[in-house]
């Protein structure tokens, strides 16, 4: 297939175009500057730099495609994610610019569209398994009113005759993710504190694992797909691991209510209970996570990041 990538260099881009690669297919990706152009063709793509915000631009740039794989986002530090004006482009990417990529798709007859989203959209599932049925709301917030508004535009695809997927992923982790090397650190100096009780679960995805699911994601069927690891972990298991991994020494406990003050708007939904089923992308992509929960996983992010935090 041919493949387009809008958002080829990010975290997510650079897990998934050595995937898509290996499988065959002819991969073209977006990506800003010479520097991110050489690390595009490194991994075996044709770099393109595109304004995906300009209609025409966006038509131009994915002509010939077989699909399209919308992966751009823009989000900042761990530290700064409590301030809503960080999360103003990333809302964009997943609304406006879904939509043009969108338009553009229907516009020269792309056949498929896979879009990123993510699981924090799933309402608080306490303890149950929650599958691509279970219910949704945005918990007030611009940032999952966005996820939600791009998935339409994902449905909206589908609905006019193409072949529509959305992967929602857990919390990324991963050597080669900026915000995971930030939480260790954090977490060695004692800077990434235990808030409340920490009784929720938590679906994570170690960041290669979620390159195979992109990858993968071209041959599914129209439709939802929870991309996460086998075992989701509550909240206190989680940071445990995170902990051990790092070597770090145990953390400061703060009341629950302190969270809205530390995080912002995230913390609307970041204490929701999501014990997320990945079954279905298993059954119908062929794909297993290689990591099956983050005790395995921040091991082998904290094991890759020896040599660049200290």
């Amino acid at each position: 297939m041919n493949v387009f990538v809008a958002g080829g260099s990010g975290v997510l881009g650079r897990a998934a175009l050595p995937m898509l690669v290996a499988a065959g297919h002819r991969v073209r990706a977006t990506c800003r500057g010479p520097e991110k152009a050489d690390l595009v063709r490194s991994m075996g793509a044709e770099p393109v730099d595109a304004d995906l915000y300009d209609p025409a631009a966006a038509r131009q740039a994915i002509g010939g495609s077989d699909a399209i794989i919308r992966l751009t986002t823009k989000i900042g530090s761990i530290s700064g994610m409590r301030s809503a004006r960080n999360w103003e482009e990333t809302n964009r990417l997943r609304t406006e610019g879904a939509r043009i990529l969108v338009d553009a798709a229907l516009a020269v007859g792309v056949p498929v569209y896979v879009h990123e989203s993510i699981v924090f959209v799933y309402r608080d599932g306490s303890a149950a398994w929650l599958g691509e049925d279970a219910a949704t709301d945005d918990g007030g917030t611009p940032i999952l009113r966005a996820a939600l508004h791009g998935e339409q535009e994902a449905a909206r695809f589908t609905r006019a005759g193409g072949r529509g997927i959305v992967l929602r992923f857990g919390g990324f982790y991963g050597a080669d993710a900026p915000s995971s090397r930030e939480t260790l650190a954090m977490a060695r100096k004692r800077m990434l504190p235990r808030i409340g009780l920490g009784a929720n679960y938590f679906s994570s995805i170690y960041v290669p694992d979620a390159g195979r699911a992109v990858a993968a994601s071209v041959s599914l069927p129209a439709g939802i797909y929870n991309v996460c690891d086998d075992q989701p972990l509550l909240f206190s298991e989680y940071v445990d691991a995170l902990i051990a991994a790092a070597g770090a020494p145990q953390p400061f406990r703060l009341p629950a209510f302190l969270g809205s003050l530390l995080f912002g708007e995230i913390w609307k939904y970041f204490p929701r209970s999501l014990r997320a089923s990945n079954a279905k992308l298993k059954s119908l992509g062929g794909w297993r996570p290689e990591v099956a929960s983050s005790r395995e996983g921040w091991a082998l992010v904290a094991a890759g990041q020896k040599s660049v935090i200290t």
